[in-house]
């Protein structure tokens, strides 16, 4: 768990497939079943019902239901109060009063409009809020754009800006940062180096939209053996020093300790999950991961 929410691999699943529920969730850290956009709007009462009907983890599992305002997101709301899962991702959220409108649940924000992004701040700083995500795609269409990423396959201007602004507001208000999905789902290297980006940036999750991603996204958020190795170290000299100290040629203060710390703690996140497994090894481990492709 990363606060109180599972990761660092979030993996959707469309909530109209229960035959992939159990697969979801045992491939990644937490399963994001999907009300909104992966189900068809004919098919989301015939969702609902197999949410009703699911028997997963409350712990590791987050619904997301849709956008508030709209029929679809009611229905949400009261097909969800017959289960037992805690947590839920709103769609398109773009305003505190949206966040406390959910009720009594804990909600991940997604932020993926320009108001949402605005807002990001405000709604992270609800008592109810636990995480915030931003989404790209959903944002840029919003603004008439016709791409996140340039030719290179980097984002553009926009789409950073509204990563950072929901990176800070969820370190503002100390709640989970979750980043965006990565949607080339053969391209486990630039999935690999975005997780990576995500992990030093400060991003405590990453979502995944294919059980494929699950094993890039957790070997990125793994710390190397070396990290964890000088970690142990400067942790050990720090108790016989006092204050700012240098220690092999680094001035070590406050932050740096507090850095070690979380490398240390993200060890401890999955036993099963260690700093020396690839993402190959981690495959094999896992087995066969057909489930949402």
């Amino acid at each position: 768990m990363i606060g109180q929410l599972p990761g660092p691999a979030l993996l959707f699943c469309p909530a109209d497939r229960p035959d992939r529920f159990a697969k979801a969730a045992a491939a990644a850290d937490g399963v994001i079943l999907d009300l909104e956009d992966g189900v068809a709007a004919a098919d989301r009462p015939r969702a609902r019902r197999a949410l009703r009907e699911s028997i997963l983890d409350p712990l590791r599992t987050i619904i997301r239901i849709n956008p508030a305002g709209t029929a679809d997101y009611d229905e949400d709301l009261r097909a969800l109060a017959d289960t037992p899962y805690p947590v839920v991702m709103l769609a398109k959220t773009e305003s505190a009063e949206q966040v406390a409108a959910v009720g009594p649940r804990r909600v991940v924000a997604l932020c993926e409009t320009p108001r949402g992004v605005l807002a990001a701040a405000e709604i992270a700083a609800v008592p109810t809020t636990i995480g915030v995500m931003w989404g790209a795609e959903d944002l840029v269409a919003a603004l008439g754009g016709r791409s996140s990423r340039d030719e290179a396959g980097r984002y553009r201007g926009v789409a950073l800006h509204a990563r950072a602004s929901v990176l800070l507001a969820a370190g503002a208000h100390g709640r989970v940062a979750v980043d965006s999905v990565y949607l080339d789902i053969a391209d486990v290297d630039g999935l690999a180096a975005e997780a990576r980006d995500a992990v030093a940036s400060g991003f405590a999750a990453k979502a995944c939209i294919h059980p494929r991603q699950v094993a890039a996204v957790r070997q990125a958020f793994a710390p190397s053996a070396d990290e964890v190795a000088w970690a142990r170290r400067v942790l050990d000299a720090a108790t016989h020093s006092a204050g700012v100290f240098s220690f092999e040629g680094r001035m070590v203060d406050a932050p740096v300790l507090r850095h070690a710390e979380r490398t240390l703690a993200a060890t401890e996140h999955d036993p099963a999950v260690t700093v020396t497994d690839s993402p190959a090894d981690q495959r094999r481990r896992q087995g066969p991961t057909t489930i949402c492709g």
